[in-house]
């Protein structure tokens, strides 16, 4: 059964979403809405609308959209009952029971239990069993117990089987071992065995302490060298970030980003909390963004070897365009913050923190590698590369501020030097430009996955968003509507089930809102549905403009259908009878 709407009121009335949403990024007022930079996609300018009227929100960049339940499944990854509960949670509310089985949330349920008792179990094969070389590998890392402990540090045996023995005897079934990922299913399909063997397990926890994935670097020669869990229905490594549960409560608005998790063991034993690292893969937006929710600055710690270096550089992009303020440290004599840690010390390592220099100030440093710029050629090739850096920056002022630095530091004219750069900037765009034409002609043929039939029906669907925009608006001309148009009427799969469970809900005198299709639509489709109102927002909408709509779906209805098959011709034949029949 569905959540009861008064609930649902009562829920989104103790979470305004314009609050909720403050809750994981900034906020700017414009009226009495609001705009923000988008927290699921990547943009310099916002795009992103808080509607406190229809209590909803839509993203003009990238098309998502719903209302604050729609928001806290996407940015918390839940389903939509877990997204309820949490927001219940927050307000004080109780969440009424369900007769109906929510098997996803179940499966999430098993899922967590299932990660909890496999990090008890790694951990005590670590402490106590048998093979003690992962206890070894961690003594001879110089981690204290006390630091064991915290992390839940752990040690996968060699067994093919151990850990789903020791599963099955507590009652989860194969299936669900294999969805959390626990179990890895051979190439054949014949064979099931323990993901993680002979491998330190370090478990990966999320900010409310659940323990939602692990990771495990091998002690033998087997590849990979680290092995990371799958992405499960609790857990997307591109959205986590490992020791975050401990950084989230640093008394500083800084994170320090780390390459590894024994750097971010190594680094937080060392007293600094603050510290965070990706998952096994490079730093995506979406973990900027989620940096960006506890911190305004971080200080890229990665390894100074080239992987590193690239690794930084690539970090540099993605923290600035989540608006975050980027450093990085300066490391010499240590090719990671382990070993430099254990060389020098904690003492040395702060310093290294309070002395990281700003990132393009980092940049703009490598542009001098293996150049003499007492030589006018390496010079103009000094020159060269400051431009491509320079043009990257995106604030004017901050731009200006550097140009002055390299014309006197390459006693050139600021004026020449901020040519150049217009024109990098210029010629970059035009790239750009180019890239995205050629990855559009690329494509032989675009269909929108939310709204397969636009392509061949763009303007019956336009139509049918207006009805919507309309009956949105104007939810007291619903009994009126239904009897001109018939939901067959519609080309679209989407809108119809948009328009059929909108004239229940009306009949049912229930209080338009976009929640109302919360529950029965995904969020690619609450940000379609989103996006009619918040298109039309500002749009003069009259009952001519729903008369002619009407008219577009009525004739595209009765136009006769071409009839290519025998089943073409045989669902015109039951279409006929059955308007007879009416």
């Amino acid at each position: 059964m569905p959540l009861p709407d008064e609930f649902i009121y009562q829920l989104k009335t103790a979470n305004p979403i314009e609050s909720t949403v403050g809750r994981y990024t900034n906020t700017l007022r414009r009226g009495r809405d609001y705009i923000a930079l988008c927290p699921f996609h990547s943009e310099k300018t916002p795009s992103f609308h808080i509607y406190t009227e229809t209590q909803s929100f839509y993203c003009f960049g990238c098309g998502a959209g719903g209302d604050v339940i729609t928001f806290i499944k996407r940015i918390e990854n839940l389903n939509y009952i877990e997204a309820v509960k949490l927001l219940a949670q927050w307000g004080g509310l109780e969440v009424p029971d369900r007769q109906q089985n929510d098997r996803t949330s179940e499966l999430r349920k098993r899922i967590l239990e299932i990660n909890r008792e496999t990090a008890n179990y790694y951990y005590r094969q670590l402490v106590s069993g048998n093979d003690k070389s992962g206890l070894e590998y961690f003594v001879k890392r110089r981690l204290r117990p006390e630091t064991i402990k915290k992390y839940g540090l752990g040690y996968a045996p060699e067994s093919w089987d151990g850990l789903s023995r020791h599963l099955r005897s507590l009652g989860y079934t194969k299936e669900e071992m294999i969805a959390a990922n626990v179990q890895t299913v051979s190439r054949d399909g014949k064979k099931i065995f323990d993901t993680f063997r002979k491998r330190v397990i370090f478990p990966i926890i999320d900010i409310r302490g659940n323990v939602i994935a692990f990771g495990g670097r091998a002690l033998d020669d087997s590849i990979p060298k680290y092995l990371n869990t799958g992405d499960t229905p609790v857990f997307k490594k591109s959205r986590n970030l490992f020791s975050l549960n401990f950084a989230k409560n640093a008394p500083v608005k800084q994170l320090i980003l780390a390459e590894g998790y024994m750097d971010v063991i190594s680094i937080n034993q060392a007293g600094f909390e603050n510290v965070v690292a990706t998952l096994g893969t490079a730093l995506t937006s979406e973990q900027a963004k989620l940096m960006k929710q506890y911190a305004d600055e971080v200080i890229i710690s990665y390894d100074s070897d080239a992987a590193g270096q690239t690794a930084t550089h690539r970090a540099i992009n993605l923290l600035s365009e989540a608006g975050l303020d980027t450093k990085i440290i300066k490391m010499h004599d240590a090719k990671d913050p382990d070993e430099y840690i254990k060389k020098f010390g904690p003492k040395r390592f702060e310093m290294l923190l309070s002395d990281s220099e700003g990132a393009i100030n980092f940049e703009l440093k490598k542009c001098e590698n293996g150049l003499d710029l007492d030589t006018e050629t390496d010079k103009v090739t000094y020159l060269k590369r400051t431009v491509k850096v320079l043009s990257e920056i995106t604030n004017k002022l901050e731009r200006d501020v550097y140009i002055s630095k390299i014309s006197k530091l390459a006693d050139i004219s600021p004026d020449i030097l901020r040519a150049q750069i217009n024109d990098e900037i210029r010629f970059t765009a035009k790239q750009n430009r180019k890239k995205q034409w050629q990855a559009i002609k690329s494509k032989p043929y675009f269909r929108d996955p939310v709204i397969p039939e636009a392509a061949e029906h763009p303007r019956e669907v336009k139509a049918e968003e207006e009805i919507l925009a309309y009956l949105f608006r104007f939810p007291e001309h619903t009994s009126k509507t239904l009897e001109r148009l018939l939901p067959e009427y519609f080309v679209t799969d989407l809108y119809k089930r948009v328009y059929e469970l909108f004239c229940q809900k009306m009949k049912e005198g229930i209080p338009f809102s976009i929640s109302i299709f919360g529950e029965n639509f995904t969020d690619a489709e609450m940000g379609k549905i989103t996006g009619i109102e918040a298109k039309k927002k500002n749009i003069i909408l009259t009952e001519k403009n729903l008369d002619d709509c009407i008219k577009v779906l009525a004739d595209n209805h009765d136009r006769p259908q071409k009839i290519t098959t025998d089943d073409d011709l045989l669902n015109i034949i039951q279409a006929k009878r059955k308007k007879i029949r009416q």
